[in-house]
């Protein structure tokens, strides 16, 4: 079988904290530490030259930092502390702008802005609670700022800053809980083999792979074994797709009934199914599969009025005995299973010696 890597779909999406990946998420920190270090040495000269020679020098400090994250941010990895550093200090200078004497009423549109950065670079979760609390501290200064709210025109002014500020966070959030639905049902589909429900070929060599990371530093061995319906055609020629179909939706519960928590399953294509088994040794492997073996050996599937009954073959590699390549195992699987088809099928082969006897695949015309 061949084995190249495949990228971990699933893995990838868990990792990122937002609806974006990693590279794009730097890619747009970038770019918003450019257009906001631009921005602020324009800002720095007009406070200035208001008189604000304090903010203009603290503006001018903060568009060198940015001038350097936009470097820095190429290959650093600690991309996450870099998004909450860059959102916090602009969230706190938005406030302080909003404190100012002489604040225009405009400054007060940046709280807007807050939960759509957030949401947008840190997800659902974490951009919910670092934007709550900030929005809310601009609330309490735009207040403030109306001074006496008793008069009908402050409070219009306030009672629409409040709900605008309120429609944009919860529209923000109900997009990004749709977005999170959404990609999780293609990652599932991604991922998923249609018609038995289990891993698809893709997903299980990607957890092939990590499960191979996960031993190399725990230092605890695994079996691959990869597992084919005897004589499957047969089926499908005499009576049709569908009953093929039935028998193998009926060799994968068998698979994860059997099967420990810790142990994957996946369907590689056809009729064949790989297994992971962890943390086990190789003769408590090869019971197991010789377990299930003789489990689907002894199922009997009706099909109108016909009885079905298969079996099937099994190869097994031990990690790291066999090999510590994904690549090594599944062609040392691949190897032992296609010795026990030559050898008379329905067996598991660990070895040139570990082998099962075996009943040939059989199709009995009427039911019982």
């Amino acid at each position: 079988m061949n084995s190249r890597h495949h990228p971990d779909l699933g893995a990838t999406l868990e990792q990122s904290r937002s609806g974006l990946r990693d590279s794009h998420r730097r890619s747009l920190m970038r770019l918003l530490f450019f257009s906001t270090g631009s921005a602020l040495v324009i800002f720095a000269i007009l406070q200035i030259l208001n008189g604000y020679v304090w903010v203009g020098a603290g503006e001018l400090v903060a568009s060198v930092v940015l001038y350097f994250g936009v470097w820095r941010l190429r290959a650093t990895p600690y991309l996450q502390q870099w998004i909450y550093g860059y959102l916090v200090t602009l969230f706190v200078f938005f406030l302080v702008i909003m404190l100012l004497p002489e604040a225009s009423v405009a400054a007060f549109v940046w709280v807007l802005m807050m939960p759509v950065l957030a949401y947008l670079l840190l997800g659902k979760r974490e951009g919910m609670i670092l934007s709550v609390p900030f929005m809310l501290a601009g609330g309490v200064i735009y207040f403030v700022y109306l001074g006496q709210v008793g008069n009908p025109r402050a409070l219009i002014d306030l009672l629409n800053m409040v709900l605008c500020g309120m429609l944009m966070l919860a529209f923000i959030h109900l997009y990004e809980m749709r977005r999170e639905e959404a990609e999780q049902r293609l990652v599932d589909m991604a991922q998923t083999d249609a018609l038995t429900g289990l891993a698809n070929r893709s997903n299980f060599q990607g957890t092939v792979n990590r499960t191979i990371a996960e031993s190399e530093r725990s230092g605890s061995g695994f079996a691959l074994v990869v597992m084919d319906i005897d004589h499957f055609k047969v089926v499908n020629d005499t009576l049709g797709h569908e009953a093929g179909d039935l028998v193998l939706k009926d060799i994968a519960r068998c698979l994860t009934e059997r099967l420990r928590s810790t142990d994957f399953v996946g369907r590689l294509g056809g009729e064949e199914f790989g297994l992971i088994l962890r943390d086990v040794e190789p003769n408590a492997a090869f019971e197991l599969m010789d377990e299930l073996r003789q489990r689907i050996a002894d199922r009997k599937l009706e099909y109108g009025k016909a009885r079905i009954c298969v079996t099937a073959s099994f190869g097994i590699a031990q990690w790291p005995d066999h090999g510590r390549q994904a690549a090594t195992l599944f062609r040392i699987a691949d190897g032992y299973l296609y010795s026990g088809k030559q050898a008379g099928r329905n067996r598991v082969i660990r070895d040139e010696t570990g082998q099962t006897s075996f009943a040939r695949t059989f199709l009995t015309g009427e039911a019982g």
